[in-house]
């Protein structure tokens, strides 16, 4: 398998996933500006919309979006319990949390990234703490989003938690929220994937 990614980019969470699972993968980096690979391949040609992650499979098939491509590489490790059982309740709920994370979270927060006034830019935050918080109150309870055990939504949560640093939100009066990124963190999978991708950034990032 190949993992098309860009340094800081949502797809540090399939990055987390494919080294929490423990399988064979090959990196390449992608210029989202270029849309040209480390290769010179035109990413284009791999993802037609030009964004990653991309997941390519031995077989050549590619696979895109962050919440299918974590969910499919957990059922091919069912005994690392990155997913619950499919058809479970469980497994909806999962669905539940990958969902309002790709549309309540990351799509909100994705605009911080570019120009904004501040009067948008204070509404955009006020909007996403709200929803940060939401999932915060689940922590004060339990470690992971989905209960004692780590899961593929809290690879997706920590890479988008990851953003606050970029985005200058300020998360410290949510205790629950930074101790939780403080655990994640310390997974040597998290470690590993950081420094397999800071290994291969352009050397002007």
């Amino acid at each position: 398998m190949k993992l098309y990614f860009a340094p800081g980019a949502c797809s540090f969470s399939p990055h987390i996933v494919l080294r929490e699972a423990g399988l064979d993968f090959a990196l390449e980096l992608v210029d989202l500006r270029t849309k040209v690979t480390s290769t010179g391949a035109d990413y284009r040609a791999i993802n037609p919309l030009g964004y990653v992650p991309a997941l390519q499979l031995d077989d050549g098939t590619v696979l895109t979006e962050g919440p299918a491509i974590i969910q499919y590489v957990a059922d091919l490790v069912p005994d690392k319990a990155l997913a619950p059982t499919a058809g479970s309740m469980a497994r909806y709920r999962l669905a539940e949390t990958l969902n309002f994370l790709s549309t309540e979270v990351h799509k909100t927060w994705s605009p911080l990234f570019g120009g904004l006034s501040d009067e948008q830019r204070a509404a955009i935050v006020d909007r996403l703490r709200g929803r940060i918080a939401h999932l915060g109150k689940r922590l004060e309870h339990q470690p992971f989003l989905e209960g004692d055990h780590f899961t593929v939504a809290d690879a997706y949560f920590y890479t988008l938690l990851s953003w606050a640093r970029w985005t200058k939100v300020d998360l410290s009066d949510m205790p629950a929220i930074t101790t939780y990124q403080a655990r994640i963190a310390e997974r040597p999978a998290v470690v590993a994937a950081l420094a397999a991708e800071k290994a291969l950034r352009p050397r002007n990032h």
